[in-house]
């Protein structure tokens, strides 16, 4: 980052504006276009949607081509794309958010009520992320103010990052309400019924930032100002606000991000824990295929967005005070370990290998055994609800989510190659495609084709491109700027020539590292769409689809929850593991972290 702020501020002042210029119209250009879907959903639906809303608020009226008509022509879907995407947004500035095609009412008032739910639950999650963000951050505090070495990185943060929200959930559901009996197990109303979803979605939140922070702090303690605050005798608590302050700055947008997520990515907390939020009407609009409601989530969801991506930068503005556009430097490296992570990448590979060995001889869609029979000899890992064998559906789900996480991953490598050749022009898109949670692609693609494999794998595509693009144009920039490639036009090298027989096979090989890295985190987002009921459908053998189906008998047959959700914790620890050994390889061959 520091790198691409220095190529920016060294460009003349005529270029500087043309890059702004550029930037800025991609980024309207890909927040126009999100609202163009979002607004021509109901033409991109297979349903026809006067035919829907006919069903739902009259049983006797037949479905004439006159009655058929005139809801279309209410709808705003008698003059093509753009009139309805007119109609729709004319609706929305006069407070109109559409008509159900399910229930044939208002959207609007059930919208807004899930909408104030999610929002308090996002509150309460915050609070716990906030506290272990700053729990996690004070052993680097404290190391830094007495001047001691601290290597970057920590086990618990990576720990809490790694776990998904559908994941955590049954653990705490099994452990704190099952188990203990500390904690009521559903609903929503009353204050104890908060701290289940706010652990579950607080705990992951905290753990990312509280790992970004505690890294920060570390890294600004080794810049050259605070040896200087030091040797003047400066107090500890000014230096730790000082040092805190800067350490927040860059920051600010993560913490955006965690917000947003933490609202429109509690779609698999609210489902689990019956909390009538945001997130669990828009999986409800999406499996019915109810666009106009979903239209409407999703939109309150963008509103937000915006919002708190403004106040994020003001916050931004606030901490850096008179340096505001001013190229900050960029901090010292820090020591990372990469022995302990790669015992765990390597132990993590060889957990879920072990599985599918042991399971892919078996038969994942027999149901010759007894209802959740308990493991034994001829059931390891016991059996499912249908007498299924769940090591066999463990194992067989790894293959088919491996495989199309490797699909996924190659396309997104392929869209990242080419859209970091243009890094300038693509980055509202890229921004845009890397706010946007798995899911919620996922509730969009489902709305229009109906849940199926083939669209969660199409969703998670559709957003799982964007950090390869950012790294894809990174890595063009510092291409661009070599010696041989810079010289090449004098040697009378044209522009194609030179992207493919010089930038491309430059860029190829660590991206096609990084596109490894993220297969399993691909993997994790195809089996959260599963759990939600939006990818591979019954009885396909699937990570998420076994861990939803096993979950209403979490109390009777508790092995029927933890042998897919071991398998999911050992992907998503191996994954983290996996990422802090490449990290640490391309610090030691001298490779910085722009």
């Amino acid at each position: 980052m520091a790198r691409m702020v220095g190529t920016v501020v060294g460009l003349p002042r005529r270029a500087r504006r043309h890059y702004d210029g550029v930037v800025v119209a991609s980024r309207v250009l890909a927040f126009s276009g999100l609202v163009a879907l979002v607004g021509m959903l109901p033409w991109l639906s297979a349903n026809d949607p006067a035919l829907t809303i006919l069903r739902a608020t009259s049983d006797e009226r037949e479905p004439t081509p006159e009655a058929l008509e005139a809801i279309r022509e209410r709808l705003g879907l008698g003059d093509g794309p753009l009139g309805s995407i007119g109609h729709w947004l004319g609706g929305v500035l006069r407070g109109d958010l559409g008509t159900s095609w399910v229930s044939g009412g208002d959207v609007a008032p059930g919208t807004l009520d899930a909408f104030s739910v999610s929002l308090g639950l996002m509150g309460a999650a915050l609070l716990v992320s906030l506290l272990v963000a700053t729990l996690l951050t004070l052993p680097a505090m404290r190391a830094g103010l007495r001047g001691e070495p601290r290597p970057r990185g920590g086990a618990v943060a990576a720990l809490l990052t790694s776990l998904p929200e559908y994941l955590l959930a049954p653990v705490l559901l099994l452990t704190l309400a099952v188990y203990a009996g500390l904690l009521p197990p559903y609903g929503w109303g009353r204050a104890a019924q908060v701290v289940l979803p706010a652990l579950t979605l607080g705990l992951p939140g905290g753990g990312l930032l509280g790992g970004l922070l505690a890294d920060a702090v570390t890294a600004t303690f080794n810049e050259r100002w605070v040896a200087t605050w030091t040797t003047t005798g400066i107090s500890r608590a000014a230096l730790a606000r000082a040092v805190l302050r800067r350490a927040l700055a860059p920051l600010c947008g993560q913490v955006g991000l965690v917000v947003v997520g933490l609202t429109g990515g509690a779609v698999a907390t609210e489902q689990i824990f019956a909390i009538p939020g945001i997130g669990r009407t828009l999986l409800s609009s999406a499996t019915a295929q109810d666009v106009p409601s979903l239209q409407a989530g999703i939109l309150l969801l963008l509103a937000l967005a915006v919002g708190v991506g403004a106040l994020a930068e003001l916050v931004r503005r606030w901490l850096l005070g008179a340096a505001v556009g001013t190229p900050l430097p960029a901090p010292p490296p820090v020591r990372r370990p990469g022995r302990s992570a790669g015992v765990i990448a390597v132990l993590g590979s060889l957990v879920l290998m072990g599985m599918v060995c042991a399971g892919i001889g078996r038969n994942p869609l027999a149901t010759g055994y007894e209802r959740l029979e308990v493991p034994s000899l001829a059931l390891p890992l016991g059996g499912d609800a249908l007498g299924r064998d769940v090591l066999a559906r463990v194992a067989h789900g790894a293959v088919s989510t491996t495989t199309t996480a490797l699909v996924v991953c190659l396309a997104c490598f392929l869209v990242a190659m080419l859209v970091g050749l243009v890094p300038r022009a693509a980055m509202g898109f890229t921004e845009v495609a890397n706010a946007a949670p798995p899911v919620l692609a996922g509730l969009v693609v489902a709305a229009v084709t109906g849940p199926s494999a083939l669209g969660a794998a199409v969703a998670v595509g559709c957003v799982a491109w964007a950090p390869l693009a950012s790294h894809a144009g990174s890595l063009v920039r510092e291409v661009r700027q070599r010696p041989d490639v810079a010289l090449a036009p004098v040697l009378g090298e044209g522009r194609a020539r030179i992207t493919l027989t010089r930038v491309v096979p430059a860029i190829a090989p660590p991206l096609a590292r990084h596109a490894a890295l993220r297969l399993p985190g691909i993997a994790l987002a195809l089996a959260g769409l599963g759990f939600l009921g939006l990818g591979a459908q019954a009885p396909t053998p699937d990570w998420g689809l076994a861990l939803a189906e096993a979950l209403p008998y979490i109390e009777r047959a508790p092995w029927a929850v933890a042998a897919p959700a071991s398998a999911l914790v050992a992907l998503a620890v191996t994954a983290v593991a996996t990422s802090r050994v490449n990290m640490s390889v391309e610090r030691r061959r001298g490779v910085g972290d722009g």
